[in-house]
Protein backbone atom coordinates (compact mmCIF):
# COMPACT_ATOMS: atom_id res chain seq x y z
CA UNK A 1 0.00 0.00 0.00
CA UNK A 2 1.57 3.20 -0.98
CA UNK A 3 0.69 7.11 -1.48
CA UNK A 4 0.54 8.78 -5.31
CA UNK A 5 -0.38 11.87 -6.74
CA UNK A 6 -1.42 12.37 -10.13
CA UNK A 7 0.04 14.87 -12.46
CA UNK A 8 -3.20 16.17 -13.71
CA UNK A 9 -2.17 20.10 -12.18
CA UNK A 10 0.75 20.12 -14.66
CA UNK A 11 0.63 20.79 -18.24
CA UNK A 12 2.41 17.89 -20.27
CA UNK A 13 5.95 20.02 -20.81
CA UNK A 14 5.63 20.09 -17.10
CA UNK A 15 5.62 16.35 -16.11
CA UNK A 16 9.46 15.89 -15.17
CA UNK A 17 8.96 18.70 -12.65
CA UNK A 18 5.77 16.73 -11.39
CA UNK A 19 7.81 13.87 -11.33
CA UNK A 20 10.67 15.56 -8.50
CA UNK A 21 7.87 17.64 -6.96
CA UNK A 22 6.16 14.06 -6.36
CA UNK A 23 9.60 12.65 -5.00
CA UNK A 24 10.50 15.68 -2.95
CA UNK A 25 6.88 15.37 -0.98
CA UNK A 26 7.62 11.72 -0.61
CA UNK A 27 4.63 9.78 -2.55
CA UNK A 28 5.83 6.68 -3.23
CA UNK A 29 4.08 6.70 -6.97
CA UNK A 30 2.13 8.54 -9.55
CA UNK A 31 -0.82 8.40 -11.85
CA UNK A 32 -0.36 9.91 -15.94
CA UNK A 33 -3.09 10.12 -18.21
CA UNK A 34 -2.60 8.94 -21.52
CA UNK A 35 -2.38 12.40 -23.10
CA UNK A 36 0.41 13.42 -21.39
CA UNK A 37 2.57 9.84 -21.61
CA UNK A 38 1.84 10.42 -25.63
CA UNK A 39 2.95 13.84 -25.54
CA UNK A 40 6.09 12.78 -23.10
CA UNK A 41 6.74 9.58 -25.49
CA UNK A 42 6.50 6.17 -23.51
CA UNK A 43 10.38 5.77 -23.52
CA UNK A 44 11.10 8.76 -22.48
CA UNK A 45 8.30 8.29 -19.10
CA UNK A 46 10.10 4.98 -18.29
CA UNK A 47 13.63 6.71 -18.16
CA UNK A 48 11.88 9.31 -15.62
CA UNK A 49 9.81 6.82 -13.69
CA UNK A 50 13.72 4.58 -13.12
CA UNK A 51 15.77 8.06 -12.47
CA UNK A 52 13.24 9.13 -9.45
CA UNK A 53 12.42 5.67 -8.58
CA UNK A 54 8.84 6.21 -8.87
CA UNK A 55 5.87 3.74 -9.46
CA UNK A 56 3.21 4.48 -12.18
CA UNK A 57 0.46 2.95 -9.86
CA UNK A 58 -1.97 4.18 -12.94
CA UNK A 59 -2.22 5.28 -16.23
CA UNK A 60 -5.49 6.90 -16.99
CA UNK A 61 -7.26 6.60 -20.37
CA UNK A 62 -8.57 9.35 -22.39
CA UNK A 63 -12.35 9.57 -22.10
CA UNK A 64 -13.91 6.95 -24.12
CA UNK A 65 -16.16 8.76 -26.54
CA UNK A 66 -15.34 6.81 -29.75
CA UNK A 67 -14.64 3.76 -31.53
CA UNK A 68 -11.41 5.47 -32.12
CA UNK A 69 -10.55 6.13 -28.67
CA UNK A 70 -11.30 2.59 -27.91
CA UNK A 71 -8.99 1.40 -30.67
CA UNK A 72 -6.04 3.86 -29.77
CA UNK A 73 -6.73 2.33 -26.17
CA UNK A 74 -6.40 -0.91 -27.42
CA UNK A 75 -3.45 -0.48 -29.51
CA UNK A 76 -1.30 0.83 -27.12
CA UNK A 77 -2.22 -1.49 -23.87
CA UNK A 78 1.09 -3.32 -24.34
CA UNK A 79 3.34 -0.34 -24.16
CA UNK A 80 1.10 0.66 -20.82
CA UNK A 81 1.99 -2.41 -19.59
CA UNK A 82 5.87 -2.14 -20.69
CA UNK A 83 5.63 0.78 -18.06
CA UNK A 84 4.85 -1.62 -15.30
CA UNK A 85 1.64 0.26 -14.63
CA UNK A 86 0.07 -1.25 -12.41
CA UNK A 87 -3.39 -0.59 -13.56
CA UNK A 88 -5.52 1.35 -16.71
CA UNK A 89 -8.35 3.72 -15.75
CA UNK A 90 -10.90 3.98 -17.62
CA UNK A 91 -12.89 7.14 -18.00
CA UNK A 92 -16.60 6.48 -19.38
CA UNK A 93 -18.38 8.17 -22.08
CA UNK A 94 -20.05 11.92 -21.53
CA UNK A 95 -23.82 10.97 -19.77
CA UNK A 96 -26.66 10.33 -22.18
CA UNK A 97 -24.69 10.27 -25.13
CA UNK A 98 -24.89 6.08 -25.80
CA UNK A 99 -26.57 3.23 -25.20
CA UNK A 100 -25.75 1.28 -22.33
CA UNK A 101 -24.78 -1.75 -24.81
CA UNK A 102 -22.27 0.28 -26.41
CA UNK A 103 -20.70 1.61 -23.34
CA UNK A 104 -20.55 -2.55 -22.05
CA UNK A 105 -18.46 -3.19 -25.33
CA UNK A 106 -16.03 -0.83 -25.04
CA UNK A 107 -15.45 -1.22 -21.40
CA UNK A 108 -15.27 -4.91 -21.83
CA UNK A 109 -12.64 -4.52 -25.30
CA UNK A 110 -10.75 -2.24 -23.48
CA UNK A 111 -10.65 -4.91 -19.81
CA UNK A 112 -9.86 -7.81 -22.23
CA UNK A 113 -7.07 -5.89 -24.18
CA UNK A 114 -5.67 -4.73 -20.49
CA UNK A 115 -5.92 -8.22 -19.49
CA UNK A 116 -4.14 -9.65 -22.12
CA UNK A 117 -1.41 -6.95 -21.61
CA UNK A 118 -0.81 -7.82 -18.01
CA UNK A 119 -2.52 -4.59 -16.25
CA UNK A 120 -5.33 -4.57 -14.29
CA UNK A 121 -8.03 -2.24 -16.09
CA UNK A 122 -10.30 -0.11 -13.49
CA UNK A 123 -13.50 1.78 -14.19
CA UNK A 124 -13.76 5.59 -13.09
CA UNK A 125 -16.84 6.43 -11.86
CA UNK A 126 -17.53 9.89 -12.78
CA UNK A 127 -20.30 12.82 -12.39
CA UNK A 128 -21.83 13.41 -15.87
CA UNK A 129 -20.98 10.14 -17.05
CA UNK A 130 -22.29 7.05 -18.12
CA UNK A 131 -21.00 5.57 -14.67
CA UNK A 132 -22.09 8.22 -12.43
CA UNK A 133 -24.73 6.36 -10.01
CA UNK A 134 -23.98 3.45 -7.55
CA UNK A 135 -26.45 1.31 -9.69
CA UNK A 136 -24.45 2.52 -12.84
CA UNK A 137 -21.18 1.17 -11.24
CA UNK A 138 -22.50 -2.17 -10.14
CA UNK A 139 -24.24 -2.69 -13.45
CA UNK A 140 -21.03 -2.29 -15.50
CA UNK A 141 -18.75 -3.84 -12.74
CA UNK A 142 -21.25 -7.14 -13.47
CA UNK A 143 -21.41 -7.01 -17.19
CA UNK A 144 -17.83 -6.60 -17.77
CA UNK A 145 -15.51 -9.92 -16.64
CA UNK A 146 -12.22 -8.88 -15.18
CA UNK A 147 -13.20 -5.25 -14.66
CA UNK A 148 -12.58 -3.39 -11.21
CA UNK A 149 -13.02 0.02 -9.71
CA UNK A 150 -11.45 3.57 -8.81
CA UNK A 151 -13.62 4.62 -6.11
CA UNK A 152 -13.24 8.48 -5.71
CA UNK A 153 -14.07 10.09 -2.96
CA UNK A 154 -15.44 13.25 -4.19
CA UNK A 155 -16.91 11.73 -7.54
CA UNK A 156 -19.13 9.40 -4.87
CA UNK A 157 -20.27 11.98 -2.31
CA UNK A 158 -22.85 13.43 -4.61
CA UNK A 159 -25.28 10.25 -5.18
CA UNK A 160 -24.12 8.41 -2.24
CA UNK A 161 -27.07 7.37 0.41
CA UNK A 162 -25.68 10.00 2.80
CA UNK A 163 -25.90 12.82 0.43
CA UNK A 164 -25.35 15.77 1.71
CA UNK A 165 -23.19 14.53 4.90
CA UNK A 166 -19.66 14.14 4.14
CA UNK A 167 -20.12 10.29 4.68
CA UNK A 168 -19.17 8.17 1.75
CA UNK A 169 -19.05 4.93 3.83
CA UNK A 170 -21.96 3.41 2.36
CA UNK A 171 -19.89 3.31 -1.11
CA UNK A 172 -16.93 1.62 0.21
CA UNK A 173 -18.90 -1.11 2.02
CA UNK A 174 -21.02 -1.56 -1.38
CA UNK A 175 -18.31 -2.03 -3.36
CA UNK A 176 -15.67 -3.37 -1.04
CA UNK A 177 -15.21 -6.59 -3.16
CA UNK A 178 -14.44 -4.08 -6.48
CA UNK A 179 -12.24 -1.66 -4.80
CA UNK A 180 -8.82 -2.25 -6.37
CA UNK A 181 -7.31 1.72 -6.42
CA UNK A 182 -8.57 4.64 -4.78
CA UNK A 183 -8.84 8.77 -5.65
CA UNK A 184 -8.78 11.11 -2.67
CA UNK A 185 -10.20 14.56 -2.93
CA UNK A 186 -12.39 17.06 -0.90
CA UNK A 187 -15.23 18.65 -1.41
CA UNK A 188 -16.60 22.20 -0.57
CA UNK A 189 -20.23 22.21 -2.11
CA UNK A 190 -21.28 25.53 -3.91
CA UNK A 191 -24.93 27.00 -2.63
CA UNK A 192 -26.87 24.93 -5.79
CA UNK A 193 -24.37 21.70 -5.86
CA UNK A 194 -27.11 19.36 -5.75
CA UNK A 195 -29.21 21.51 -8.57
CA UNK A 196 -26.39 21.19 -10.53
CA UNK A 197 -25.52 17.54 -10.06
CA UNK A 198 -29.37 16.90 -10.96
CA UNK A 199 -28.73 18.64 -14.40
CA UNK A 200 -25.70 17.25 -14.79
CA UNK A 201 -27.34 13.77 -14.30
CA UNK A 202 -30.29 15.12 -16.52
CA UNK A 203 -27.51 15.81 -19.34
CA UNK A 204 -27.88 19.40 -19.29
CA UNK A 205 -24.20 20.05 -19.76
CA UNK A 206 -24.75 24.01 -19.30
CA UNK A 207 -21.63 25.67 -18.61
CA UNK A 208 -22.57 27.37 -14.77
CA UNK A 209 -23.29 23.15 -13.96
CA UNK A 210 -20.44 21.61 -15.10
CA UNK A 211 -17.75 24.35 -13.52
CA UNK A 212 -20.08 24.57 -10.18
CA UNK A 213 -19.99 20.88 -10.13
CA UNK A 214 -16.26 20.57 -10.69
CA UNK A 215 -14.88 23.82 -9.02
CA UNK A 216 -16.14 21.99 -5.49
CA UNK A 217 -13.68 19.60 -5.22
CA UNK A 218 -10.83 20.74 -3.45
CA UNK A 219 -7.68 19.72 -1.06
CA UNK A 220 -8.35 17.22 2.01
CA UNK A 221 -9.18 19.20 4.80
CA UNK A 222 -10.92 21.53 2.52
CA UNK A 223 -14.12 20.35 2.21
CA UNK A 224 -16.42 18.53 4.38
CA UNK A 225 -16.15 14.90 3.44
CA UNK A 226 -15.23 12.79 6.64
CA UNK A 227 -12.16 11.08 5.43
CA UNK A 228 -11.21 10.01 8.59
CA UNK A 229 -14.29 7.72 8.83
CA UNK A 230 -13.39 6.89 4.67
CA UNK A 231 -10.00 5.40 6.24
CA UNK A 232 -11.57 3.78 8.58
CA UNK A 233 -14.35 2.41 6.43
CA UNK A 234 -11.16 1.37 3.90
CA UNK A 235 -9.48 -0.77 6.91
CA UNK A 236 -12.55 -2.37 8.07
CA UNK A 237 -13.27 -3.53 4.12
CA UNK A 238 -9.78 -5.13 4.51
CA UNK A 239 -8.61 -2.56 1.46
CA UNK A 240 -4.87 -2.53 1.34
CA UNK A 241 -4.27 -0.73 -1.75
CA UNK A 242 -3.09 2.67 -2.92
CA UNK A 243 -4.13 6.03 -2.04
CA UNK A 244 -3.89 8.32 -4.79
CA UNK A 245 -4.51 12.17 -4.26
CA UNK A 246 -5.84 13.62 -6.90
CA UNK A 247 -6.22 17.76 -7.00
CA UNK A 248 -7.25 19.09 -10.13
CA UNK A 249 -8.44 22.81 -9.21
CA UNK A 250 -5.51 24.31 -7.60
CA UNK A 251 -3.45 25.55 -10.50
CA UNK A 252 -0.94 27.92 -8.55
CA UNK A 253 1.86 26.59 -6.44
CA UNK A 254 1.31 22.85 -7.09
CA UNK A 255 4.56 21.73 -5.29
CA UNK A 256 2.95 23.16 -2.21
CA UNK A 257 -0.57 21.66 -2.70
CA UNK A 258 1.21 18.30 -3.31
CA UNK A 259 3.09 18.92 -0.17
CA UNK A 260 0.00 20.07 1.68
CA UNK A 261 -2.23 17.31 1.19
CA UNK A 262 0.01 14.35 1.97
CA UNK A 263 0.80 16.05 5.22
CA UNK A 264 -3.19 15.70 5.49
CA UNK A 265 -3.69 12.18 4.48
CA UNK A 266 -0.46 11.18 6.89
CA UNK A 267 -2.33 12.62 9.69
CA UNK A 268 -5.27 10.86 8.80
CA UNK A 269 -4.05 7.32 8.41
CA UNK A 270 -1.34 8.27 11.36
CA UNK A 271 -4.22 8.74 13.55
Amino acid sequence: MGTGYTTVMYDAEDVETALTDIVACRYDGVEIGIEKIRSIGFDTLSAWLTEYDLDLYLAMSEWIESEDAVDRMVEEMPAIAGLDAEFVGLLPPQRGRYEAATVENWLGRLTDAALDAGVQPLVHHHGATAVEQPEEIRHYLDAVDGLELVFDTAHYYPYGENFPDGDVTDGIERFADDIAYVHLKDVEPVKDFAANRDALTAGDFHLDNVINYFRSFTDLGDGILDLEGAYEAFQKAGYDGHFTIEIENQTDRPLLHAKENYDHWSSVTDA
